[in-house]
């Protein structure tokens, strides 16, 4: 499956701007790098408040989680690439993050609303999709992650 979304995200044709063209190639080189790992994509930008309190908690996870397969990694829709830059100066993140200022990665994965994450199994699927972040679904969102994570470990 993972081989069919970076197909996808790589021949898409618009593919036209180099900005564009570098934030797919971007997302499918973490995609593949990560590829037997549970990875959890985070899609944000600055000017949105609960992208922004979701910050705190994919750092926790990414802190948690990196040395079992896990990793978070985060595309930016901001078009105003200081904005994004401002905002990571002040907020620590410790997992990659793409730049997307034309939102040509939120086209692919048909946003819905912000932020939006998807969760990719091990074998490179997008298991389940959330849109927003709710501090008080932290618990559940992390309970999704560790079944996934440790699914048919003993």
């Amino acid at each position: 499956m993972l081989k069919y979304i970076l197909c996808f995200i790589l021949t898409s044709s618009s593919l036209q701007a180099e900005d564009m063209a570098d934030s797919k190639k971007e997302l499918a080189a973490l995609l593949e790098k990560h590829q037997s790992k549970v990875i959890y994509l985070d899609f944000w930008a600055s000017w949105c408040l609960p992208c922004r309190k979701s910050f705190p908690w994919m750092n926790q996870i990414q802190q948690k989680y990196q040395d079992n397969n896990f990793t978070v990694i985060s595309v930016n829709l901001d078009q105003d690439r200081k904005l994004a830059d401002e905002f990571l100066s002040k907020n620590e993140n410790d997992f990659p993050v793409v730049f997307d200022p034309n939102g040509e990665l939120a086209k692919e994965f048909k946003l819905k609303g912000m932020p939006s994450s998807f969760i990719f199994d091990k074998s490179g699927q997008i298991v389940r999709s959330h849109v927003g972040f709710f501090n008080d679904k932290t618990v559940s969102y992390e309970k999704e992650l560790t079944s996934l994570i440790f699914k048919n470990e003993y």
